[in-house]
């Protein structure tokens, strides 16, 4: 019914579009000040960010979601980890986005940095390190280290999950600065 390797193609092909767009955002931050130029895309980041938090976040419960509700693939420990980390985010952009409130960045920073660290440590045990911390869902048979989705030789779930994480903190520097 579902096409589960072009699906996992074009997931990885969209997290290696917003790793690229990532490395730009990072590049548009450190010269912001150095070139006026570059004011139309700062003003963007700055105006659109918690919508691109919003839809960003949302898109990772939606994607989540489907591959564990759809397609069966059973999340892990650190998978559940991440997913606190992101699920809540959707509904405080929704919330920020409503009140005008901007420092919901602050936050949204803060959670993105404690699920970009469990999103690249279960990277890591996927690509073959070994485990310095447990799983912590051993006991209930899904193993933190099995990959389910391995494209362009380095793009696994964790790192889709990383991907979304550090890309929100790029952004929402934007926002916390914005007037």
């Amino acid at each position: 019914m579902h096409n589960v390797e072009a699906i996992n193609y074009w997931l990885a092909l969209a997290v290696v579009a917003l790793q690229i767009v990532s490395v730009a955002c990072i590049v548009l931050f450190l010269l912001r000040k150095k070139s006026p130029d570059l004011a139309p895309a700062v003003s963007f980041l700055e105006t659109w960010g918690l919508w691109i938090g919003f839809l960003l976040s949302a898109g990772g419960v939606v994607i989540s979601l489907f591959y564990s509700e759809i397609l069966g693939v059973l999340p892990c420990g650190l998978c559940w980890l991440q997913r606190v980390f992101l699920y809540p985010q959707a509904l405080l952009f929704a919330v920020a986005i409503w009140k005008s409130d901007r420092s919901v960045a602050d936050y949204s920073i803060t959670f993105s940095v404690f699920g970009a660290a469990i999103a690249l440590y279960q990277h890591y045990l996927q690509m073959g390190g070994a485990s310095i911390v447990p799983c912590p869902a051993v006991s209930t048979g899904v193993d933190c280290a099995q990959r389910y989705l391995f494209e362009f030789g380095y793009i696994t779930f964790p790192l889709m999950s990383f991907s979304i994480f550090a890309f929100l903190i790029i952004v929402m520097l934007f926002v916390r600065r914005a007037p």
